[in-house]
């Protein structure tokens, strides 16, 4: 007959009984107590009434077991079966991180720690992988649209469930290929995402940010207003990425968590070439923080900027105050995209400075902002700042 023990050193509870002759002991992680013995109780009964009549199914009741599975595995073998070495999930997940890890940036290595920590592992650690079904999978996608989400939202988004979706295909795939049995992810579909709105800011909203924000950002953004650079990509913009000889801002890695890494992709290692107002703007804070840090905008101690501080404690209460739409501030990289458009200047040439591997993604995103266009390099853009940027330093 079964019983519950508890271990001296853990205190926490065990089952001890005999099956096929052997001793055996599985442990439960929960430590001896009353309200765990009672929950323990009804499983308890089970175990008993199966092994009275012989119909105890042993990894039914402990499939993380190894014990279960060896003797289960003898019992095939003496019966002549073959028996498939199928892994938990947890352990096949762990297996599947290890190859991985050597090709993921670490910026995306820390996105799937989070997302194995968080979702994953609570979800199907202790399930053999082949036992996951296309049902389990629909309803862990359900739970994660439960999910409190970020800024403001009351719930995660349909783009973030995705991207926390797709990793998990993959690794069932792998998993399916390797164990010989058919992947649960049938007809699962990503779920539709939201076309994001594209809403630049005017030259004059533009004007009334740099004239109005503290002086010792002015600068900063003004140059991801005239530059189209990737918040990352500005804030880990370091000096030795400034040409001012051949006025180009040379981008080459990008600051994630604060910590430099390589740009989004291949397409995004570029040159930005500096427009008047830049130039000036970048001599001006050489002068500023040249001496404090390899970074173009640091802090007082030298250390690049955190984007999250600086987006609520400077972005959104500037915009309160100045009575402006509330937007995030990667809307400045659509409005260098957008003002260049409206000076007529090159798709082409424009494709380049926003780091896109052609045209395609300019004309689907900002089609409604495409002008009569010229073939030109850069110079409208200068003419349309000297017509409608105020003043000339921007100190």
């Amino acid at each position: 007959m079964a019983r519950l023990s508890s271990r001296k050193d853990t205190n926490n509870l065990y089952f001890d009984f005999t099956y096929q002759g052997k001793r055996c002991r599985e442990k439960t992680n929960l430590s001896d107590t009353k309200i765990n013995r009672r929950r323990m109780q009804k499983k308890l009964d089970k175990m008993n009434a199966e092994l009275l009549t012989k119909r105890f199914d042993y990894l039914a009741h402990f499939p993380a077991s190894k014990i279960a599975q060896k003797l289960t595995q003898d019992e095939l073998e003496r019966s002549g079966e073959a028996v498939k070495n199928i892994p938990l999930f947890g352990d096949f997940l762990g297996e599947w991180f290890e190859e991985s890890t050597l090709k993921w940036r670490p910026s995306h290595l820390r996105n799937m720690q989070s997302m194995k920590k968080k979702y994953f592992l609570p979800a199907f650690s202790e399930k053999k992988i082949d036992s996951i079904t296309r049902a389990d999978l629909l309803k862990f996608r359900t739970s994660l649209a439960k999910e409190p989400g970020r800024n403001g939202r009351s719930t995660i988004s349909n783009n973030r469930i995705n991207k926390i979706m797709d990793p998990l295909r993959r690794v069932f795939e792998e998993a399916a290929d390797r164990h010989d049995f058919n992947t649960p992810f049938i007809r699962i579909k990503p779920l539709k995402i939201e076309k994001t709105d594209v809403n630049p800011f005017t030259f004059d909203e533009v004007n009334k940010i740099v004239s109005n924000v503290r002086k010792d950002y002015s600068r900063y953004y003004l140059i991801r207003f005239l530059t189209g650079a990737r918040t990352g990509e500005i804030d880990g913009l370091k000096w030795k990425y400034v040409d001012f000889d051949n006025r180009q801002i040379k981008i080459r890695q990008t600051i994630v968590a604060g910590e430099c890494d390589y740009t989004k992709n291949d397409f995004s290692q570029r040159e930005i070439a500096m427009s008047q107002p830049v130039f000036n703007a970048l001599k001006l804070q050489h002068d500023a923080s040249s001496s404090l840090s390899d970074f173009v905008f640091c802090t007082n101690s030298g250390q690049p900027i955190d984007h999250n501080n600086v987006t609520k404690r400077i972005w959104y209460p500037l915009l309160k105050r100045l009575g402006l739409e509330k937007r995030r501030p990667y809307q400045s990289r659509h409005t260098a995209a957008t003002l260049w458009l409206a000076s007529g200047e090159s798709p082409e040439w424009i494709a380049k400075q926003m780091g896109h591997s052609n045209t395609q993604m300019l004309f689907q995103v900002y089609s409604r902002f495409v002008p009569n266009l010229t073939r030109r390099d850069g110079s409208a853009f200068e003419r349309l700042l000297k017509k409608s940027l105020k003043g000339k330093n921007h100190d």
